[in-house]
C-alpha cells in the first residue's frame, strides 16, 4: 500500500458493516433497470468497481412506492420480483470481500405521472420547476403508505443480500420535500417548525431500523444547502443531522447539496465548478455529529480524497465519476500508481448527459462504461497496425488494439498527440478536457504503443510498411460557411484557437453547433478585450449546455464578461464595409430581415472531414478503417467509443 495514503486506505465501521477503506461508489443513476428490475448490466457494472478496489458500493435508488416513476428506467424496489436481480448484484459485489449498500427512494414532487398513470405525492400542492405538475398533498393515511414502503423496500434488499441501505433524503426526495421549507407549506403536524418537517424522515428511520435489524447498516444522505430561496440552508441541515442521530438507529451519513430540478448543476457539477466544492457541507455536519460523515463534490483523484480525509472534511469520500472514468481508481492507488488512473473530466458528456436523453450511462473516458459484462475478444492472430491521427479517436484505437495483443504504432503529424483536444482545452474553463487524451497517451504507453509525433505520413509511406491494416484517425477541418465568401474577417472558431486569427474590437459569434465551441471561444475574446455577441439559430445561446449541465455556470460568466446573445437568428449573406463586416440576419421569430455589423465575425459551424488519405488508399492490400472526425465530424465520446469499436474488431 502506498504510503501516502495514510488515511484513504484505513477500514471504518459503519455500525455492523467494516468498509475496508473510504472510498464509497456511491449512488447515482444508471439507466440499467430492464422493465422495473435489476439487470445483469448492473451486476457487472457494480462488481467491476468492487474488484477495482472500492471500499463500499451504493447502489441507484430503489423506488419505494408505485407512485415514484420519475423516469423510464428505474428499479421497482416495491417489487419482490427485483430480489433475484438484487441477488446478482450483492454476490458480484461481496466476491471481492466488498459491502454493498442500497439506496431507497421515493422522489416525491420530483416526478412525472408520464409512467406511473398515477398522481405525484409531495407534502403540498408546489409543482417542481422542470416536471411542472402538480402533486398531491398527501394525507396520513397515504404517509403511512410512504412509510410503509421504505420499510417493505429495506425487507427486499435484505432478502437480496444487501448489507444495508440508504435513505435517499436530499437532492430528488418526498423526504427532502418535507424537510424543505420551500415545498413544506403543511399546517399539520408534519409542517411547520423543523421537528414537524423532519417527522417523516424520523418514521422511516424507525420503521426501516425495525426491518433491517441489527446487523445491517442504516444510513441517511442529506442536503446540506437547497441553493434555493426558502430552501434548507446549511444550518437547518446540522440540526436535521442531530435529529438523526437522537434516534441510535442510524450508522452513517452521506451529504449532498441542490436540488435535482433547480441547482442539478451543483450535484454532478462540471468541470467549471472547482473540485471539493461541497466538502464543506460535510465538514458542518461532521462537527455536529459522532456518526462517520461521506464527504462528496467532483473529488476526481486519490491525493485529493486523501487530503479530504487528513483536513477532517469528512470520514469517507464519495468517488463517482472517479470510479466511473476508471473501476481500478483505488486499486491503482493503494498499489503506488495513481499516475495510471483515468482521471474523469468532468465533462458530463456521456454520464449526466447520455441519461438526460434516457440512454443508459457511459463514459468519455472509459467505453467499457456499462458493457462490463461483455469482454473484449481475443485477436485470431496478432497483428500490424498502423494508426494514423493522435487524437482521441486514434489514441482509443491504439490502446484497444494493443490491449488486444497487436503491435501498434500510431503517427501524430504534430509535435504531440491531443487533436483538437487540446485546442478545446486552451479556452478558460477547459483546461480538464485535455485529460481524455492525456490519460489516453499515458494508457498506450502502458500498453506498449510506438508513439511517433512529429511525422507525417504519405499513402505511399503505409503501403511500403505492409501493415495488417490502418486505421485513420485524421480528424477534420473548419468549413467556410457558403455566406461567408472570401471576407478576411470572417474566421472560424479554430482560427482563434490556434492562433492564425486575432479578433479585436466588437466580434460577433456565430453558434450553429449549441456547444461549447462558440461559448468559450466568446468568454476567450470577452477575456482579452473584445465586445462579444453570440448569434444562434437555436432556442438558447449553447442550448446543449443544458444536456452537461454548463449552461447555468457559462450564464453567470458570460454576464460577468458582458457577453451578449440572440436566439433565433439565421445568417443569410455578409459583406464587407471597409474594415467591418456586415450580415444580413434573418430572425426567425418575428420574420424580419436586418443588419448586424462587427469588427470580425468567428464561426462556431460544422467541419469536414480530412480523409484525403482514405481516398488515396481505396485500393490498399490491406485493411483500412476510419474513426472518429475523419469519418464524420462529431464530438469526442463519439471518436472515443469509435476508436474502442475498431480496436476490438481488428
Amino acid at each position: 500500500m502506498s504510503a501516502a495514503y495514510r488515511h484513504l486506505f484505513t477500514p471504518l465501521r459503519l455500525g455492523p458493516v467494516t468498509a475496508r477503506n473510504r472510498i464509497v461508489f456511491s449512488a447515482h443513476l444508471t439507466n440499467y433497470a430492464e422493465d422495473g428490475l435489476p439487470s445483469a448490466q448492473h451486476a457487472a457494472y457494480y462488481g467491476a468497481r468492487a474488484a477495482g478496489g472500492a471500499g463500499l458500493v451504493i447502489t441507484e435508488e430503489h423506488s419505494t412506492h408505485p407512485t415514484d416513476w420519475p423516469y423510464e428506467k428505474l428499479i421497482h424496489g416495491f417489487d419482490r420480483a427485483a430480489i433475484p436481480g438484487y441477488r446478482r448484484i450483492t454476490d458480484a459485489v461481496h466476491a471481492h470481500g466488498v459491502p454493498v449498500f442500497a439506496q431507497l427512494n421515493h422522489n416525491g414532487g420530483q416526478a412525472s405521472s408520464m409512467y406511473s398513470r398515477r398522481p405525484v405525492w409531495a407534502p403540498s400542492p408546489v409543482p417542481d420547476p422542470l416536471f411542472r405538475e402538480v402533486p398531491k398533498a398527501v394525507d396520513r393515511a397515504e404517509i403511512a403508505e410512504v412509510v410503509a414502503g421504505y420499510a417493505t423496500v429495506a425487507a427486499h434488499c435484505a432478502e437480496g443480500g444487501f448489507d444495508g441501505v440508504e435513505l435517499q433524503c436530499s437532492h430528488s426526495s418526498i423526504v427532502r420535500g418535507f424537510l424543505s421549507p420551500a415545498t413544506n407549506l403543511r399546517t399539520d403536524d408534519y409542517g411547520g417548525p423543523l421537528a414537524n418537517r423532519a417527522r417523516l424522515l424520523l418514521e422511516i428511520i424507525a420503521a426501516v431500523r425495525d426491518v433491517l435489524g441489527p446487523e445491517r447498516a442504516l444510513g441517511v444522505r442529506l442536503c446540506g444547502d437547497e441553493l434555493i430561496d426558502g430552501g434548507t440552508t446549511l444550518d437547518e441541515a446540522v440540526r436535521v443531522a442531530r435529529l438523526v442521530e437522537a434516534t441510535g438507529a442510524v450508522d452513517y451519513l452521506n451529504t449532498s447539496v441542490g436540488v435535482a430540478t433547480s441547482t442539478l448543476y451543483m450535484i454532478e457539477a462540471s468541470m467549471a465548478i472547482p473540485p471539493g466544492y461541497a466538502l464543506p457541507i460535510a465538514n458542518a455536519l461532521r462537527r455536529a455529529v459522532r456518526l462517520p460523515v461521506v464527504g462528496v463534490g467532483r473529488i476526481k483523484d486519490p491525493a485529493q480524497a486523501e487530503r479530504a480525509l487528513a483536513e477532517g472534511h469528512c470520514d469517507l469520500v464519495g468517488v463517482v465519476r472517479g470510479q466511473i472514468a476508471d473501476p481500478d481508481f483505488a486499486a491503482k492507488a493503494r498499489s503506488g500508481h495513481p499516475g495510471d488512473i483515468r482521471t474523469c473530466l468532468s465533462c458530463n458528456q456521456e454520464c449526466v448527459g447520455r441519461m438526460g436523453l434516457n440512454r443508459w450511462l457511459g463514459c468519455i473516458e472509459n467505453p467499457r462504461a456499462g458493457r462490463e459484462a461483455t469482454p473484449l475478444p481475443a485477436p485470431r492472430r496478432p497483428k500490424r497496425v498502423l494508426v494514423v491521427g493522435g487524437g482521441p479517436a486514434g489514441l482509443q484505437a491504439a490502446a484497444t488494439a494493443a490491449q488486444r495483443g497487436h503491435r501498434v504504432t500510431l503517427f501524430e503529424r504534430s509535435a504531440t498527440t491531443g487533436g483538437q483536444v487540446a485546442v478545446a482545452a486552451s479556452v478558460p474553463s477547459r483546461a480538464e478536457f485535455l485529460d481524455v487524451t492525456r490519460n489516453l497517451r499515458a494508457e498506450c504507453l502502458r500498453r506498449g504503443v510506438e508513439l511517433r509525433t512529429g511525422v507525417e505520413v504519405a499513402a505511399d509511406d503505409l503501403r511500403a510498411a505492409g501493415p495488417d491494416a490502418v486505421v485513420l484517425a485524421t480528424g477534420a477541418r473548419p468549413q467556410r460557411p457558403w455566406w461567408a465568401g472570401e471576407l478576411a474577417r470572417v474566421v472560424d472558431v479554430r482560427d482563434v484557437l490556434e492562433d492564425r486569427a486575432r479578433p479585436a474590437g466588437a466580434v460577433l459569434v456565430v453558434d450553429e453547433l449549441g456547444f461549447h465551441q462558440a461559448t468559450s471561444v466568446a468568454e476567450l475574446l470577452a477575456d482579452r478585450g473584445c465586445a462579444v455577441r453570440i448569434s444562434t439559430p437555436g432556442m438558447v445561446v449553447g442550448q446543449d449546455l443544458g444536456v452537461t449541465l454548463d449552461l447555468e455556470t457559462f450564464a453567470l460568466r458570460a454576464h460577468d464578461k458582458g457577453i451578449t446573445g440572440g436566439t433565433d437568428e439565421v445568417v443569410l449573406g455578409a459583406a464587407a464595409d471597409g474594415d467591418a463586416v456586415v450580415l444580413d440576419v434573418l430572425t426567425h421569430t418575428t420574420g424580419a430581415m436586418r443588419q448586424v455589423r462587427s469588427d470580425w465575425v468567428v464561426c462556431a459551424t460544422h467541419q469536414e472531414p480530412e480523409d484525403a488519405l482514405w481516398r488515396e488508399l481505396a485500393d490498399a492490400p490491406f485493411a483500412v478503417h476510419r474513426v472518429g472526425d475523419c469519418l464524420t465530424p462529431r464530438r469526442a465520446h463519439a471518436a472515443v467509443v469509435e476508436g474502442e469499436r475498431i480496436g476490438a474488431a481488428l
